[in-house]
């Protein structure tokens, strides 16, 4: 896997962790997947859009 996408990746979630240490896991949960979700839509948009 390219360093480039792993690193940002690690240190959100590091910062995910870091942050969600008082909440529920419900909402661990739905921070992770929202978090995800736009990952995965910059890296569609960055492979459809030169």
């Amino acid at each position: 896997m390219n360093p480039d996408i792993l690193i940002p990746v690690l240190m959100g979630c590091a910062l995910l962790w870091w942050i969600g240490r008082g909440i529920g896991w419900t909402a661990k949960l739905a921070v992770a997947a929202v978090t995800l979700a736009v990952i995965a839509a910059v890296l569609l948009f960055e492979r459809v859009l030169p």
